[in-house]
C-alpha cells in the first residue's frame, strides 16, 4: 500500500462512523483499486457484512449482475427473491426493490461495507442499485470503482455519477501513479532492502509508476532480485511477463487455463468441465495449482475468475485464433443443450465461434427478453451485436430503436429507427417504424424532421386500402400534430382512426386513437371534460392488454391536465402512471414526469417547499438530464418558477445559465425567465431588454397558458411596468384557449394596476373559490380583493379577505405572502401565522439569517452550519417567509431589527 496511506486512511473513517456513507474510487487498469478496497476489508471489525460485486467486462452481463455476483454462495438468500429479479411479470422498480429486500435481508441492522467493483462495465439494473443503496439509512459505505477512461455517455455508470454527485457527500478517491520515490520505497518494501537508485528509475521508467505492473515485473525476477535489472533488460512488454506466469504448465494445465480465458469473467467449475473434457479430480488439481500460482481466485461456490482482467487478457493474447473459435464453440454447443436461459452468453460464445445464425437467433431472443424486463440498455447491446451480422434486419432495427429510446439514446434511436423505417417489408412496420420516430424527433427537438416524417405518413396513408395499417398511420399523424400543439389536426385524424377501427373491429389501434384524441381534449377547457372521461375510461382495458406505454401516456394525460377535486385521486393516478411507465421501460414518464406530478401535487396542497424538494429530487434521478440531443430539462423551468416563488433568485440564474447551454429550448424559456428574474431583482433596464425578446419569442409560441401569464403579469407588477406596456404584455400573453379564471385574474390584476378598484374587485370576488387555481393564486386573488378594498375604504371586508389569504399561503411564502404582509400591516392586523419579523426566528433561523445577509448561497450555508443543501433551502425559505421578504437581498436590512 506505498502511496496509498492517506487514501486508505479516508476509507477506514468512514467506515467507522457507522453512518451511511459513499465513495467512488478512480484509476486507470492496475492502479490499485481493488488492493485498496480489500486492504480496507481486512480493517474491518468481525461484525461488519461485507459484499463485493464485480461488475462483467464487455456489457452483455445479466441484469443485476454485480448484486448477484456479490451475493453468490449464500445460502441464506431466498430463492423467490432471487427468480423475481429477473421476471418479466414485475416492473423494473418492482425488481429494483427486490433487489434492495436481498440486501437488507442479508444486513439487517449490523454495520455494512458494499463494494460494486469495476462500475464502467455495470449493467444498467446493477447501476440502478448502486444509487439506491446510497439512499438507504443505517451503518454502510457504499464503495464503487471505476476506470474514468472506459466511461462512455451509452454506459449507465456516466449518468449514474453525475446523479451522485448531485445527491449525495461523495467521497472520491483518485489513484494516480507512484511517484519514483514511491516506487523505491515498494521496491524496498517488496524486497526487504533498500533499492539501488538505477534499478528503482529503471523500474518506474518501465512501468510508469503503475503498481500493477511493478509488481508483475517483479514477480518475473528470481528471487525479487532488484539488482538482476541492471545487468539485463526488462521483459519487453507486461504481456510477456503475464504470460511467464502459465509458461511452464503442463499441457493439461495449459489447455484448461486457456479455455478459462474465453468462459468471461465468472468461470463456472462445470462449464469449464465441459468445455476441456477435464475429469473432476483432474480440474481440482488445476485449479488449486492455478490459484496457487496467483492466476486465479476463487470467486463463489464452484466459481472462479482471474486475479486481473489483464492477466485474462495477456494468456487469451497467445492464443491462435483458431483455438478461441473452437473454445468458444464448445462452450456454446454446452450452454445450447442445457438449454442455457442466458441469451446474452449464448450470443457471446456464438460470435466468437463463428456461429452467426445461432448469434443472430440469440439476440433476437435476448433484446425481446430484456425489453420485457424493462432492460434497454442489455437489449441495446444484443440487438446492435445481431445487427453487426445483419445490418438490415427490420425485426432487430426494431429492438434496436425501441431499447435506444427507453434508454433514452435519441441519436441511436433516430439512426437505428430511421434504418428501419427505410428497411421495412410490410406498410405495418413501415407505420410502427414512424410512430416511433415521429416521438423521437419530439423528444430530440428535430421540429423539421417531425414534419417531413408526418408528410411521409401522410403518403404512405394515400397508398393503403382502409384498414389496420391506414389506422395505425393515421393515430401517428395524430400523436405529432398532438405534440407540435397543433389540436385541431390531432382531433382530426384521431377520429379518422377511430373511425377505421371500429369498422374493422381494431382494437389495439382504438385504445392508441383514444389516447391520442383524450390528450388532446384535455388541453383546451372546453374539452377537458370530454378528455378526462375518454382517458380515464380507456385506462382499465390498456393495462389489462399490456398496452403500457399507452395506459402510461394516458394516466399522464389525467395527471397533466385539471386537477381532480381530490388530492388523494390525483395521487393515485400519478402512483398508477409511475407504475405503468416503469412497466413499459419508459423513463421520461417514470422519472421526470413523475417527480413533477408530485411537485404538482405540493403546489395544490399550497407547500411550496415539499414542491421544490419533489423537483429537486425528480432533477437528480433523471437519467436523461442534460444528455446530448435530449429534449432541454425536463425539471430546470418548472423549478425556476417555484424558486422565484420563493424567492431564491441566486438559484434561478443559475438555471437560466445552464439552460442557455442546451439545445432547442423553446424560444420564450430564456427571455421568460430573463424578465421574470430582472422583475424580482428590481433591474428595470434588463426587464426592458428582456420584454423585447420575449414578445418576439412568444410569436412563435402556438399555445398560451393563463399559469404563464399569471406569474409574468405578477413581476411585470412588481417593477411597475407602465400602463400602455402592461397592456400590450397582457394581450400578448392571453387568448381563447386560457382558462377563464386565469384570464379574469390577469384582467383583474391589470384593472387594479390602472387604478380600476371596482372592476378588479368584482373580477377577484368571482374567482375566490376557482378550483382552477391553486392556493397560491387564490392567495393572491384573495390579497387583490383586500387591496381594492382598502382602496375603497372597506377595511373590515378586507380584513376577512387577508384572514382568507393567510391560510391559503401559510405555507407558501416568497412574493405572496410579502404582499400579504404589507396589506395586513395597511389595516394594523397582527402578520400572518402570529409573530414575523426577526423575532418570530428561531436561534437556527437567525444563525442562518445572519450568513444569508453575508452573501453565502445555500451550498456554502451547507458546508459551514454541517447540514444538507436542501436543508438549508427549507430554513432560507421560512425566514423569507417570516420576515416578509421576496428576496435573501432583503435579509439584511430586517434582521436587525427583532
Amino acid at each position: 500500500m506505498i502511496g496509498r496511506d492517506g487514501e486508505l486512511r479516508r476509507l477506514a473513517r468512514l467506515a467507522a462512523e457507522r453512518e451511511p456513507a459513499v465513495a467512488i474510487i478512480a484509476g486507470e487498469p492496475g492502479i490499485g483499486k481493488t488492493r485498496l478496497v480489500q486492504e480496507l476489508l481486512d480493517t474491518l471489525p468481525a461484525e461488519t457484512v461485507v459484499l463485493v460485486g464485480q461488475a462483467e467486462p464487455g456489457s452483455l452481463a445479466r441484469p443485476y449482475e454485480v448484486l448477484l455476483d456479490a451475493i453468490d454462495g449464500r445460502p441464506e438468500v431466498d430463492e423467490e427473491q432471487l427468480a423475481g429479479l429477473a421476471d418479466p411479470a414485475c416492473s423494473p422498480v418492482e425488481r429494483l426493490h427486490t433487489g434492495l429486500a436481498v440486501l437488507n435481508d442479508l444486513i439487517g441492522d449490523a454495520p455494512a461495507v458494499i463494494v460494486f467493483e469495476d462500475l464502467h462495465w455495470a449493467d444498467s439494473e446493477s447501476a440502478a442499485l448502486f444509487e439506491r443503496i446510497a439512499d438507504q439509512r443505517g451503518p454502510r459505505l457504499v464503495i464503487g470503482t471505476y476506470r474514468p477512461d472506459e466511461v462512455t455517455r451509452r454506459q449507465p455508470v456516466a449518468g449514474l455519477l453525475a446523479r451522485m454527485e448531485r445527491r449525495h457527500a461523495v467521497t472520491h478517491v483518485r489513484l494516480d501513479r507512484l511517484t519514483p520515490s514511491q516506487t523505491a520505497a515498494l521496491l524496498a518494501a517488496a524486497t526487504g532492502a533498500p533499492a539501488p537508485l538505477r534499478a528503482a528509475t529503471a523500474l518506474h521508467h518501465r512501468t510508469g509508476g503503475n503498481p500493477f505492473f511493478l509488481e508483475e515485473l517483479l514477480r518475473a525476477l528470481p528471487g525479487y532480485d532488484v539488482q538482476a535489472l541492471v545487468e539485463q533488460p526488462l521483459p519487453w512488454s507486461l504481456a510477456e511477463v503475464l504470460r511467464r506466469q502459465v509458461d511452464d504448465l503442463d499441457p493439461v494445465s495449459h489447455r484448461i487455463v486457456e479455455a478459462a480465458t474465453v468462459l468471461g469473467h465468472r468461470i463456472m467449475f462445470d462449464l469449464l468441465a465441459d468445455v476441456t473434457g477435464a475429469g473432476e479430480d483432474e480440474l481440482i488439481a488445476v485449479l488449486r495449482d492455478l490459484v496457487t500460482r496467483g492466476v486465479l481466485v476463487e470467486s463463489g461456490v464452484d466459481e472462479f475468475a482471474f486475479r486481473h482482467a489483464l492477466v485474462r487478457e495477456a494468456i487469451a493474447g497467445q492464443l491462435l485464433g483458431r483455438q478461441r473459435r473452437r473454445l468458444h464453440e464448445t462452450a456454446l454447443d454446452v450452454l445450447l443443450r442445457g438449454g442455457s436461459s442466458d441469451p446474452a452468453l449464448v450470443a457471446h460464445h456464438a460470435c466468437g465461434a463463428g456461429r452467426y445464425d445461432d448469434m443472430v437467433a440469440a439476440a433476437r431472443r435476448g433484446a425481446a427478453l430484456y425489453l420485457s424486463i424493462g432492460s434497454a440498455y442489455q437489449a441495446l447491446q444484443l440487438a446492435e451485436m445481431g445487427l453487426d451480422e445483419i445490418p438490415d434486419d427490420p425485426e432487430l432495427l426494431a429492438y434496436a430503436a425501441r431499447a435506444a429510446w427507453l434508454a433514452g439514446l435519441l441519436d441511436d434511436a433516430l439512426r437505428h429507427g430511421r434504418r428501419w423505417r427505410d428497411l421495412a417489408g410490410t406498410s405495418t412496420e413501415r407505420a410502427e417504424s414512424l410512430y416511433l420516430l415521429v416521438r423521437v424527433a419530439w423528444e430530440s427537438r428535430e421540429t423539421s424532421e417531425m414534419r417531413a416524417l408526418t408528410e411521409d405518413i401522410e403518403t404512405l396513408i394515400a397508398q393503403l386500402p382502409p384498414g389496420a395499417d391506414q389506422a395505425r398511420a393515421m393515430t401517428a399523424i395524430a400523436q405529432s400534430a398532438y405534440l407540435r400543439d397543433e389540436l385541431d389536426t390531432a382531433l382530426r385524424w384521431a377520429d379518422g382512426a377511430l373511425e377505421l377501427a371500429d369498422e374493422f373491429d381494431l382494437p389495439a389501434v382504438r385504445l392508441a386513437a383514444l389516447v391520442e384524441k383524450g390528450s388532446t381534449l384535455v388541453e383546451r377547457p372546453q374539452g377537458a371534460v370530454e378528455g378526462r372521461r375518454i382517458l380515464s375510461g380507456l385506462v382499465d382495458e390498456a393495462e389489462k392488454a399490456g398496452e403500457w406505454v399507452l395506459a402510461a401516456r394516458a394516466l399522464n394525460a389525467l395527471v397533466q391536465g385539471e386537477p381532480p377535486a381530490s388530492p388523494a385521486e390525483h395521487a393515485e393516478t400519478l402512483e398508477r402512471m409511475r407504475a405503468a411507465a416503469e412497466r413499459a421501460g419508459l423513463e421520461s414518464l417514470a422519472v421526470a414526469t413523475y417527480f413533477q406530478g408530485r411537485a404538482r401535487l405540493a403546489v395544490r396542497a399550497g407547500d411550496l417547499t415539499a414542491a421544490i424538494a419533489a423537483l429537486e429530487e425528480g432533477r437528480d434521478q433523471d437519467r436523461g438530464f442534460q444528455r446530448r440531443g435530449r429534449w432541454a430539462d425536463y425539471h430546470a423551468v418548472f423549478l425556476a418558477g417555484l424558486y422565484l416563488e420563493a424567492g431564491r433568485l441566486d438559484r434561478v440564474e443559475q438555471l437560466i445559465t445552464d439552460l442557455a447551454a442546451l439545445p432547442n429550448n423553446p424560444p420564450p424559456t430564456i427571455p421568460g425567465l430573463t424578465f421574470h428574474l430582472a422583475c424580482r431583482q428590481g433591474d428595470l433596464p434588463r426587464a426592458e431588454a428582456a420584454l423585447g425578446d420575449l414578445h418576439t419569442a412568444l410569436a412563435g409560441q402556438p399555445w398560451r397558458s393563463g399559469e404563464q401569464a399569471h406569474d409574468l403579469i405578477s413581476a411585470a407588477l412588481e417593477i411597475g411596468l407602465p400602463a400602455p406596456r402592461l397592456d400590450r404584455f397582457a394581450a400578448d400573453l392571453l387568448d381563447a384557449e386560457v382558462w377563464d379564471a386565469y384570464r379574469t385574474l390577469v384582467d383583474a390584476q391589470v384593472a387594479e394596476a390602472h387604478g380600476r378598484h371596482a372592476e378588479a374587485l368584482a373580477g377577484y370576488l368571482s374567482i375566490t373559490e376557482a378550483h382552477i387555481l391553486g392556493p397560491a393564486a387564490r392567495g393572491s386573488v384573495r390579497v387583490g380583493a383586500a387591496r381594492c378594498l382598502i382602496a375603497t375604504g372597506r377595511d373590515a371586508e378586507a380584513a376577512a379577505h387577508a384572514e382568507a389569504a393567510g391560510t391559503l399561503l401559510a405555507q407558501w411564502g416568497g412574493w405572496r405572502a410579502a404582499q400579504l404582509e404589507r396589506v395586513r400591516a395597511q389595516l394594523g392586523m397582527a402578520p400572518a401565522g402570529g409573530a414575523a419579523g426577526a423575532g418570530a426566528l428561531t436561534p437556527r433561523e437567525r444563525e442562518v439569517a445572519l450568513l444569508v445577509s453575508d452573501g453565502l448561497t445555500n451550498s456554502e450555508l451547507a458546508r459551514r452550519l454541517y447540514i444538507s443543501p436542501r436543508t438549508a433551502a427549507v430554513h432560507v425559505s421560512s425566514i423569507l417567509r417570516k420576515l416578509g421578504v421576496s428576496s435573501r437581498t432583503e435579509v439584511g436590512a430586517h434582521i436587525g431589527n427583532p
